[in-house]
């Protein structure tokens, strides 16, 4: 006999708490053993997430609680992998929406909550860390309904239950002030009266539609979804269907399995209203569906916004190339792309004029950095272009551009400088209001454009303490050229090891990208220049020697720490005629013409 069953899933802003509650889900149904040693934020379970404290890909887990089996998707909360979320919504029947006590519902709660309300989801609203000392859980509370009245929620999705809780802690109650704070048995109970179960009709076929997709190297491609209708057995005969009823291919479910705590369990049959996977197709993706036979019509899914930013990959073309990975050959490169689509819906990739170069189009720079990330890691070499918006046309052939919701907490005393620099990049000043913890919030909608490259210097000018957050608000006027970096760079004209004497020199410049014994070449960036315009210079020449005695002592050669970028800061810091060369071991920036007479060539070819 199957559990009654309860398909949720967890939305909320980054960093508000989804994986760490979902951690207290595991660990108070009795998941773990007594005894069993387990690391925190147990759900990310990849190096990149691990490491960045965020994450990436949209999760399964399932718990019992008191005879009931509740499926559980833990998902992305940065703006940049919205499809992760749009994706994984059609599989749930509820919604827990997490919020922060003290900041509040962010543009990323705004999003996901907009999408799961027009999709008809009952939402239970947790208001998380009320144990902050700066937490204000009533303030927020009216925050999040004025929220969902704004989004146009229905009168039922109104009338949602508010839990106070601490995911950390382990606890969830009604009332802050006098309940008593020992477990989240009342999250759990309200999700068994709230959540409806999930419609099934076993009597009609099998069909289900596909929202996430991994790759296992024994079984292959494994599609997860929600079944809707019917039941499977294993090796039962099935079809995939495209978007539009077209048949993609016929298979064998060869396995079907579901999760029960952290693992997928091996199943006979899978029936309506669980979540499961299966494995036997070579070609089926997200989005597809899976179905019997005698089934004629594809399931409708979610269509996906639009992505917003583009970034040509093309093969690394410097005099290093090939010496640090092993995957070098656009062919290689554009298979490893193909890959990746096929399961990250929110990308577009083509292929440009040149055969050694792809564009590759996402949400944002996050998410692009996130695969170049990858990809170095597999041994990819690459170079990667300075990030450009994706422009379109309106109906009266305008040109428009996409712009973006930007909201900034910083202490009062930076807002001035904040406020300066967010209108010299063509972003306008929607509301002032005080936030949290002394702090003011500002929001403001800002094209696309102006905010690449911004972050590194808002936290310089607010000295670390500012927080920022984006999303895409709508495509809008083209606001015409917004101005770049204000600084030029240290441009190195000779290839081999960077000597500490030329720097020492070099240093009065400007700031330095790279320290003593690092391998130059020509055309590879090697500093910023403290002024306007490209400086070139030589970080590999030597002292002359002689056999005369000095008469005074010699200089002590004392370099200044080099400035070393992440990924991210690399790719937000060039300009059109630079690129990012990206290998296994490096990240370097180079010119796109590593010549220099070609360099003044185009500079003459583009003043005339």
């Amino acid at each position: 006999m199957t559990l009654p069953l309860r398909n949720i899933a967890i939305i909320a802003h980054v960093d508000h708490g989804k994986t760490t509650l979902v951690d207290t889900f595991l660990k108070q149904s009795g998941t773990f053993r007594d005894n069993q040693v387990v690391e925190t934020c147990v759900m990310d379970s990849g190096d990149i997430e691990r490491e960045r404290g965020i994450t990436i890909l949209a999760k399964c887990t399932s718990v019992e609680w008191n005879g009931t089996r509740i499926n559980i998707v833990d998902t992305p909360g940065h703006a940049d992998f919205g499809g992760e979320v749009e994706r994984i919504l059609s599989m749930v029947d509820g919604v827990i929406v997490l919020v922060d006590a003290a900041e509040g519902p962010l543009p990323q709660t705004k999003f996901v909550v907009g999408k799961a309300l027009k999709l008809g989801l009952k939402p239970i609203v947790v208001i998380n860390k009320a144990d902050r000392p700066d937490a204000r859980p009533h303030d927020v509370h009216n925050e999040v309904f004025d929220l969902f009245a704004n989004l146009g929620a229905t009168d039922e999705q109104l009338d949602f239950p508010t839990l106070f809780a601490s995911g950390r802690e382990g606890w969830a109650v009604y009332d802050l002030e006098h309940d008593e704070r020992k477990d989240i048995t009342p999250l759990f109970q309200e999700i068994i009266k709230h959540v409806p179960a999930p419609e099934h009709d076993l009597n009609k076929p099998f069909s289900m539609l596909v929202t996430t997709l991994e790759y296992d190297p024994f079984v292959g491609r494994i599609l997860t979804g929600k079944v809707l209708t019917g039941s499977l057995k294993v090796n039962t005969q099935i079809k995939a269907l495209s978007r539009d009823g077209q048949v993609i291919e016929t298979a064998r479910a060869s396995k079907i399995m579901a999760f029960r705590g952290l693992k997928r369990t091996a199943l006979q049959e899978a029936t309506a209203g669980d979540i499961v996977s299966i494995a036997g197709f070579s070609k089926a993706t997200v989005a597809d569906t899976l179905c019997a036979p005698e089934v004629m019509q594809a399931i409708p899914s979610q269509p996906i916004d639009p992505p917003t930013l583009m970034m040509t990959f093309s093969i690394n073309t410097s005099p290093f190339a090939g010496q640090e990975g092993d995957k070098v050959t656009s062919r290689m490169i554009w298979d490893r792309l193909c890959r990746e689509i096929e399961g990250n819906v929110a990308l577009k990739i083509a292929r440009t004029s040149s055969t050694d170069a792809f564009e590759v189009a996402g949400r944002g720079e996050l998410q692009l950095g996130i695969l170049v990330e990858t990809m170095r890691r597999e041994g990819f070499e690459l170079s990667i272009s300075r990030p450009q918006v994706v422009f379109h046309e309106d109906e009266n052939g305008h040109k428009t551009e996409p712009y973006e919701e930007v909201v900034v907490d910083v202490d009062e005393e930076y807002s001035g400088v904040v406020v300066e620099k967010m209108s010299q990049r063509k972003a306008e000043l929607q509301e002032m209001l005080p936030s949290g913890g002394n702090k003011t919030r500002l929001i403001f909608i800002a094209p696309s454009r102006g905010l690449i490259g911004y972050h590194s210097e808002f936290l310089t000018d607010t000295c670390g303490t500012g927080v920022m957050n984006r999303i895409f608000h709508s495509y809008g006027p083209y606001k015409g050229p917004i101005q770049g970096r204000r600084t030029g760079v240290l441009i190195s004209t000779e290839q081999g090891k960077a000597v500490a004497y030329a720097l020492f020199k070099i240093q009065e410049r400007g700031t330095l990208f790279i320290g003593h014994g690092t391998p130059v070449y020509a055309g590879m960036i090697i500093g910023e220049n403290a002024k306007s315009g490209d400086i070139e210079v030589n970080p590999i020449k030597g002292k002359q020697l002689t056999n005369m005695r000095a008469a005074g002592k010699d200089d002590n050669i004392i370099l200044s720490p080099p400035r070393i970028m992440s990924l991210e800061e690399a790719l937000a810091y060039i300009e059109d005629d630079e690129l990012v060369e990206v290998t296994p071991k490096s990240i370097r920036l180079r010119k796109v013409l590593l010549d220099s007479n070609d360099r003044r060539k185009a500079e003459r070819k583009k003043e005339e």
